[in-house]
């Protein structure tokens, strides 16, 4: 919800009441220690989201290569998702790039009631990645909730640019809108006006 007034008719008039709503940050679940995912968890801290990296490979899922990130975490991927609490507002990205990892725990974080779902690959790795999890028996409902490749078109190519382009999309998402530029949209541009 949104905090704001709202005016109450009372026997003695009217009564403005304030009500703030105070929720927790999103999380950010990103899965894969690797540059992408250390520019990830930079800007997303940057807009609030509480950051966990998750790697099986202590090398490098560590505090050193992740210092903005609330939890670095050493396990398998799926696993940590199979026993780390979600909600409606959790966004994953898996960034590993390698089918041992991502294909458990795309078919978990798929049937989670999550914000977002997305996966770094090209479109190749997508259509494989795709093939595999069709193959562990998910549904064309569950697989059209994985953005995946995922970002924005925006031409990135550094895990900076990268980041904004996966952040970009995550807020779209989050918003309910298509993330097309301002100049060929029409109407109030921070939604409705009072």
């Amino acid at each position: 919800g949104r905090s704001g007034t709202t005016e109450v008719d009372c026997a003695d008039g009217p009564l403005r009441v304030l009500h703030l709503v105070a929720a927790p940050p999103p999380r950010l679940l990103v899965f894969g220690a690797v540059d992408f995912s250390a520019a990830l968890a930079d800007a997303a801290a940057l807009l609030g989201y509480r950051v966990t990296v998750c790697d099986a490979r202590p090398a490098f899922a560590t505090r050193a290569r992740f210092p903005s990130a609330h939890e670095v975490v050493v396990e398998w991927p799926d696993e940590y998702l199979a026993r780390t609490e979600v909600d409606a507002r959790t966004v994953i990205c898996v960034l590993t790039h390698d089918d041992r990892f991502d294909v458990p725990l795309l078919v978990a974080a798929l049937r989670l009631p999550v914000a977002f779902v997305g996966a770094m690959g090209s479109r190749a790795t997508h259509e494989r990645r795709r093939a595999r999890l069709v193959e562990e028996g998910m549904t064309d409902a569950e697989l059209a909730r994985l953005h995946s490749p995922v970002g924005l078109d925006i031409g990135a190519s550094s895990p900076q640019e990268t980041a904004v382009s996966i952040l970009a999309e995550v807020l779209a998402a989050r918003a309910g809108t298509a993330g097309a530029p301002l100049t060929t949209t029409t109407g109030p541009i921070h939604g409705e006006t009072a």
